[in-house]
């Protein structure tokens, strides 16, 4: 019994120092969030975020576990000074990687909304760009967190004697403490597969064991911060979309999307009173609907958007297909809609299949030109664009040098005036494509102390005034340019953001964005004309080139939204997951909890409707996506 004892102790104290070091990692992350947990959550459905998370806290020890119960056991037969050292360092190296890995997700989600996934290992492909877009102010909390935690595990490590009292080989027969060595790693091993599967039920525990709440914080509260960030690691090299398709067979997808993708695609709803228009396409960089007074009543970043919106053709009830930027620069170019965890950017065999606007526009005579702030290599947007004949690209390589810049990006400013001035040197027809960044973190732009707003996302809205401020004066300057009475201004953002109210990406609204096409071609009874038409910013395609009389058959899932018979939906995917959006309401499928997390449609008609279309879409689209390589 007393080598039973010895055996057992130290491993006991390992899930203990774990648990602690949970526990203080969930209460620091309720801390820095606090302001962000909803004050109708009352302390003891804060409290219950300790318990629905013990049995996913107890697959991640038992995970952790296995490396020191297999050393600890060798070296509890042979003593050997060297796997005592490993079995330190193994021990320590997990508490800093765990640690770490908790500090990154506190800080990111001030930013992202969400916790750490596979969209982590995209970012830390090009660490410049993480270098670049960081606030000094995040890095050193970053850090003090991080130590925070490390002193708080040593000094538990310490407490707990886990290293300074391993158990001596008490037998003079090596053969029998052999075998009771191997019968110990065998049977506690045993027990952590068992625990890390979440006992002996047929389906293993999974994410959703530690789902508990209607507010998605609470749930990114409970579920282990290290079990998260090693599945998202696991389905970075592998993807589990394809586990996650409904049961739906191919006829009745495809028969649905029939439905959904049957419209009148020779109408009349022509607003251009020109046929070859020069275009000017404008990608805002997280410009969110939330924060812009002609999409948004309660508040308004965008003064000159919104005055200039009441010239153009507003598109109010259009959604980005994701949250990040490379993913809606090739949903806006390619009309193509987005898949959970699958940037079609990154699958060169797959996207150069897609056609493009700017393919389109080439064949007739029109050059192509694209222009970003920042560096185009992030999420592969410049091989991307590369791989569909941008005629030129331009990023911040090719800027003036001397120009002030911020971290991330130079200022909208300087883009707009280099956007300027290499327009006048090019000849018409001319698409000129350009993707800002001073809305992006760490929004360092010009007069940056100019406080406009406080408070919630202030920082953020403070950006959108000065980028509001940057492409009024560029509309300005375009004013006395021999091209403006020949041009079009086709402007859009790349996907949402947080705003005061709508913080989280699993939110429908925080997809929400501003699309608009004003100038002068636009014949004069359809300036200030608002779309209703619901649709998402994949719809681009198709609604840009019926006005210019161009074909869009091959833009399979882009609607034209001026078409009068055009089907009301939006299909975004967000974080494991995607969602749907008709006029009744909306919905939300979650990968990981394998049900519908969000449901706001009163009657239930309208949600098994909307359902079964979005399981079509999100069926179909994958599909498609598998067969591009094979076009």
């Amino acid at each position: 019994m007393k080598i039973v004892y010895s055996f057992a102790k130290p491993i006991i104290n390992f899930f203990f120092l774990w648990f602690i070091l949970f526990t203080i990692q969930r209460l620091i992350f309720f801390i820095s969030h606090y302001n962000e947990i909803p004050l109708s959550i009352g302390f003891f459905s804060r409290g219950l975020v300790f318990i629905y998370s013990i049995r996913l806290d107890l697959a991640t020890i038992a995970f952790l576990a296995a490396p020191y119960i297999i050393l600890k056991s060798i070296y509890n037969s042979f003593e050997k000074k060297w796997l005592q050292w490993t079995l330190k360092i193994i021990v320590c190296f997990e508490i800093v990687l765990v640690s770490a890995i908790h500090c990154g997700e506190v800080i990111a989600y001030y930013e992202w909304g969400h916790k750490l996934t596979s969209r982590v290992f995209m970012h830390l492909s090009s660490p410049d760009e993480v270098a670049r877009t960081a606030e000094a102010s995040s890095i050193l909390f970053f850090f003090l967190l991080l130590a925070i935690e490390l002193l708080t595990a040593f000094f538990v490590l310490n407490k707990l004697k886990l290293f300074s009292n391993l158990p001596q080989a008490h037998l003079k027969n090596g053969l029998i403490q052999t075998l009771r060595s191997s019968s110990a790693i065998i049977l506690s091993l045993s027990i952590c597969v068992l625990l890390a599967r979440g006992g002996v039920q047929q389906i293993p525990i999974n994410i959703d064991s530690a789902y508990f709440s209607e507010h998605q914080i609470m749930n990114d509260i409970s579920v282990n911060s290290a079990y998260f960030f090693g599945n998202s690691f696991v389905l970075y090299n592998k993807s589990d979309v394809a586990d996650h398709l409904p049961k739906i067979s191919d006829k009745d997808a495809k028969a649905t999307m029939n439905i959904l993708y049957s419209y009148d695609r020779n109408h009349r709803n022509n607003f251009l009173a020109v046929p070859k228009p020069n275009i000017i396409l404008i990608v805002l960089e997280g410009w969110s609907a939330n924060a812009m007074g002609c999409l948004n009543s309660s508040v308004s970043a965008t003064p000159n958007f919104d005055n200039l919106a009441r010239s153009g053709v507003l598109f109010t009830n259009v959604y980005a297909t994701n949250t990040t930027s490379e993913i809606g620069n090739t949903s806006i170019f390619a009309g193509y809609p987005s898949l959970p965890e699958t940037p079609i950017s990154l699958y060169p065999e797959k996207h150069r299949n897609l056609p493009t606007i700017n393919e389109k526009l080439k064949k007739q005579g029109y050059s192509t030109n694209y222009l970003f702030s920042g560096d185009l290599k992030y999420g592969n947007i410049k091989g991307f664009l590369m791989g569909h004949g941008f005629d030129k690209l331009k990023d911040e390589n090719d800027f003036p040098s001397g120009l002030a810049r911020g971290k991330l990006n130079y200022y909208d400013k300087d883009l707009y005036a280099l956007l300027l001035n290499d327009i006048n040197a090019t000849k018409a027809p001319f698409l000129h494509c350009v993707f800002t960044g001073s809305t992006h973190s760490p929004y360092d732009y010009p007069l940056a102390k100019t406080q406009a707003f406080k408070g919630e996302e202030s920082k953020y809205l403070n950006s959108m005034v000065y980028a509001d401020k940057c492409l009024a004066e560029f509309m300005q300057n375009c004013k006395g340019q021999k091209w403006f009475k020949n041009t079009i201004f086709v402007i859009i953002s790349d996907h949402g953001h947080a705003t005061p109210g709508i913080n989280s990406p699993f939110e429908t609204a925080f997809f929400k964005i501003p699309f608009l096409i004003v100038g002068e071609p636009i014949a004069k009874e359809y300036r200030g004309t608002k779309i209703e038409t619901l649709g998402s910013q994949a719809d681009l395609a198709a609604t840009l080139l019926h006005q210019l009389g161009l074909p869009s058959e091959d833009f399979v899932f882009s609607k034209d939204l001026l078409s009068p018979n055009v089907k009301d939906f939006a299909f975004y995917s967000t974080i494991r997951g995607y969602g749907f959006v008709t006029p009744k309401g909306s919905l939300r499928y979650n990968f990981d909890a394998r049900k519908i997390a969000l449901n706001n449609m009163k009657v239930k008609t309208d949600f098994t409707e909307a359902k079964n279309q979005s399981e079509a879409c999100f069926y179909s689209f994958f599909k498609h996506f598998q067969e591009l390589d094979n076009h």
